[in-house]
């Protein structure tokens, strides 16, 4: 059967696509992440940044050893 240009195209770019392993597409997403999230002038929301605080137990005591 014969296909059209686009459609050979098309295949031959998603064979492109699904041959580049999970891994490295993470990594690629990880390493534009952190360079964008460096840049102070972007645009949208910002990420936020977490406090770091202390966790404490409920009652405010250390665990005693039960046992």
């Amino acid at each position: 059967m014969k296909h059209s240009a686009e459609y050979q195209r098309f295949t031959n770019l998603v064979d492109q696509l699904m041959s580049v392993p999970h891994e490295e597409i993470k990594r690629r997403e990880a390493e534009y992440k952190k360079q964008s999230d460096a840049n102070p002038n972007k645009r949208g929301p910002k990420k936020k940044k977490r406090k770091m605080v202390k966790q404490s137990s409920a009652s405010g005591h250390e665990p005693s050893d039960i046992g």
